[in-house]
């Protein structure tokens, strides 16, 4: 089975998409690598993103798709992997339309908050991203679904 690792921002829609579709992809979400319970508390995981990426590399070849994070680290880590992977982040006119998903998807404050101060810079990062990776960016109204139909089409030779 071919897989497409898909980096895709928070909120993009890749919770659902798996939901639909649970044999084909794996939502692979970063917080399970990243942090650790030490004594009590939480703390960065010391192995984090090589934990990660050892979790991606051993999920190719048995998923369609599989979502990971859009953290710079991971992007990073992907890239020095020579693992190719979609970029997948909305608009810079997209702040609050997205601000609202977290809230109606009833995502934690803190969480909304952190997006909120670092969206604009985040995804200034994304669009900078150029090599080892194809970038997609979208449009306020859009989820993931329709973008891994156009990529899906596009390797086929097939236009919208």
């Amino acid at each position: 089975m071919r897989t497409r690792i898909i980096s895709a921002f928070p909120g993009t829609g890749k919770s659902h998409y798996h939901k639909k579709h649970p044999i084909t992809t794996l939502d692979s979400d970063s917080i399970k690598f990243s942090w650790v319970d030490k004594e009590g508390k939480k703390e960065r995981n010391p192995d984090f993103p090589n934990n990660y990426i050892k979790h991606i590399k051993e999920n190719i070849g048995k998923y369609e798709f599989i979502f990971v994070s859009s953290h710079k680290e991971v992007r990073k880590a992907l890239l020095d992997n020579c693992i190719f992977f979609y970029l997948i982040y909305p608009s810079y006119k997209s702040k609050e339309s997205y601000i609202k998903r977290y809230i109606d998807r009833g995502s934690p404050d803190a969480f909304i908050e952190l997006l909120n101060a670092n969206f604009d810079t985040w995804i200034k990062e994304c669009s900078f991203e150029e090599y080892g990776c194809s970038n997609i960016s979208m449009n306020c109204c859009k989820y993931l679904d329709k973008e891994l139909l156009h990529i899906i089409r596009s390797e086929n030779g097939n236009s919208l």
